[in-house]
This record gives C-alpha cells, structure tokens and sequence, in this order.
C-alpha cells in the first residue's frame, strides 16, 4: 500500500517530466513561488489569478500549475467537481471551512513535490 504522499510526488513527476530538460529558470522560480502566493494571497484569490494569466499564451506556467492542483484535488476527491475550471472554482468557493483548508493543504503539499521536481530538472 502507497501512502498519499507517494502518490503525490508521483503524480508531481509525471506532470513534470514532460518538461523535463526544458524547465526554464523562469518557470522554476514561478513554481517555487506558488506555496508562497497561495499564503500571502489566499487560496482562491491565488487559483483566480493563475486562471486569468493563463488565458494569454497556451503552455502558459499559470495554466500548467492551475491545471495540476485542479486535476489533483478533482482526482482525490478534495473537490467534488468536474473537470471545468468554472465549475472547480465554484465548488471551492461553496465547499465548508474544513473542505476549504483541506484543499489548500493538499496543494501546498502537492506543489511542494511539483517544485523540488521542477528544481530537479532545470535546463
């Protein structure tokens, strides 16, 4: 049996090793920050902007980090939700306190795999 951490940083390489031999110093900073930005700015608020930034070029690192914590928190069922970026944030903004929380939890800890792998295989 595989604990959720295993699973974690699994997914997390899998995400990254598309990228792997490509990961701009640009892109590895931006990653290292997102734990950060989800603190200072919320959790919401942090999903919102990646959305929106993410809109301006396909590829984007907003939208490859909003799309990793989506589809994670959609696949362990820490949001109930389909695989719509509208329908995600909606469900996050209506779920309780401690589904709140327990989401953010499990990103910060998902994003920190995500940045140790991204550190990991820097161009």
């Amino acid at each position: 049996m595989r604990t959720l951490n295993q699973e974690r940083s699994e997914y997390a390489l899998k995400e990254i090793t598309p990228k792997i031999g490509k990961v701009e110093k640009d892109f590895a900073n931006f990653i290292a920050g997102t734990p950060s930005m989800i603190l200072k700015n919320g959790f919401g608020h942090t999903l919102a902007f990646w959305l929106s930034k993410g809109k301006q070029k396909v590829g984007d690192k907003h939208t490859f980090v909003f799309d990793i914590v989506q589809n994670w928190l959609i696949d362990k069922s820490f949001i109930k939700s389909e695989k719509d970026n509208k329908d995600f944030l909606l469900k996050l903004s209506q779920s309780s306190q401690s589904e709140y929380l327990s989401a953010q939890k499990e990103a910060l800890l998902l994003l920190e795999w995500v940045k140790r792998y991204a550190q990991a295989f820097l161009k």
